[in-house]
């Protein structure tokens, strides 16, 4: 189960599992199908918006039901994928957009997990959830969002710990959180970013992500930063104040912020959108 895949991170997840697994039946949840040709690709779009909570308990329905029809053995993979961002300053971003970013990239999260998770513990399978290097820090001009994935990270881990503490003998469910810095996707346009604002020394492209993901699922792992920058950002972040993170990062952003300002079309605003994190 994938929400997101039709665009960015998600849509590479389910190229790559289905190049990987040709028998894998894949169920997407999004507002859009995406437009995925692969040969023998078993794909099941369930229309929804991860924003409403009506929507999404219909989609989880819709999933379990899916589940018991196809009556096929085998562990079960859910791809918490779906998030938007937003840049400005807390006071500029409207209080309705951040209400909607904390909607999708945490309750939403919150909420299919908890509906899927008895059968996924039951089958057996895995809780892959996509956060972000911005869930290490804060990080002024992208606050809310960074607060999102400093949830779902951190959510994640204990899930995982949960998850392995209870196992039964042979029991092989768990959780990996996916912690990418920036990737040229969707997700950077609609968050008003321009391309390569995010900086060329922490990017990664989508099919890096992915991959680095699949490898870290294969070795059982709660945690994948992709890219060894990355990685020791992470690292320095968490044993400096985080006072002083807060204020490198304001410093570095604000570049982003000025670039973005003095760009055609300027400041403020932004589009939400449900494409990889």
């Amino acid at each position: 189960m994938v929400t997101g895949g039709s665009s960015g991170i998600g849509r590479v997840f389910i190229e790559r599992l289905h190049r990987v697994c040709p028998e894998l039946a894949f169920f997407n949840l999004s507002r859009r199908n995406p437009d995925i040709f692969l040969q023998q690709l078993e794909l099941r779009h369930i229309a929804c918006d991860l924003a409403d909570p009506a929507s999404l308990a219909g989609a989880a329905e819709q999933v379990l039901r899916g589940l018991k029809e196809q009556a096929r053995p085998g562990k079960i993979l859910l791809i918490n994928n779906s998030g938007f961002g937003g840049y400005g300053r807390v006071a500029e971003i409207g209080r309705e957009h951040q209400l909607e970013m904390i909607d999708v990239n945490v309750r939403a999260v919150v909420d299919l997990t908890a509906r899927l998770l008895p059968a996924i513990a039951e089958r057996g399978g895995t809780v892959l959830t996509v956060a972000s290097l911005a869930g290490f820090m804060p990080t002024p001009y992208t606050a809310t969002y960074g607060a999102t994935k400093a949830f779902v990270l951190h959510w994640t881990l204990a899930l995982d710990a949960e998850l392995r503490a209870s196992r039964p003998a042979g029991g092989q469910a768990r959780a990996l959180a996916v912690c990418p810095g920036p990737v040229a996707t969707e997700f950077f346009r609609r968050a008003g970013l321009r391309e390569g604002a995010a900086g060329d020394a922490l990017a990664f492209t989508a099919a890096g992500v992915v991959d680095c993901s699949l490898r870290a699922l294969a070795k059982g792992r709660s945690l994948c930063v992709p890219g060894w920058r990355p990685r020791l950002v992470a690292a320095l972040v968490q044993v400096l104040p985080k006072r002083w993170v807060a204020r490198a990062a304001e410093r570095v952003l604000a570049r982003y912020r000025m670039r973005r300002v003095n760009a055609p079309g300027g400041a403020g605003g932004t589009e939400p959108g449900t494409g990889g994190s």
